[in-house]
């Protein structure tokens, strides 16, 4: 049967510290027995194409920082 979780105000204020300032982006809370024992901040940061080749922050344009994005075409081939 499973522990119930138990979230007391530290864990509250941890886990809005980690929200506050994310405009885009995912919180992933890990729990053990009942107990959180981790968190995971994945947050993306979303720019706008600008013809002077300057780039301002939107969110109308989604466009990833993540390391798989940048890779290129070949990040997922195996040799």
């Amino acid at each position: 049967m499973a522990k119930p979780l138990k979230v007391d105000e530290v864990w509250m204020d941890r886990i809005a510290g980690q929200l506050n300032d994310m405009e885009f982006g995912s919180l992933h809370i890990v729990v053990h027995e009942g107990q959180i024992v981790q968190m995971e901040r994945t947050e993306r940061k979303r720019f706008e194409n600008t013809p002077s080749g300057s780039a301002s922050k939107s969110g109308s344009t989604p466009r990833s920082t993540s390391p798989r994005s940048l890779r290129g075409s070949n990040a997922n081939a195996k040799g």
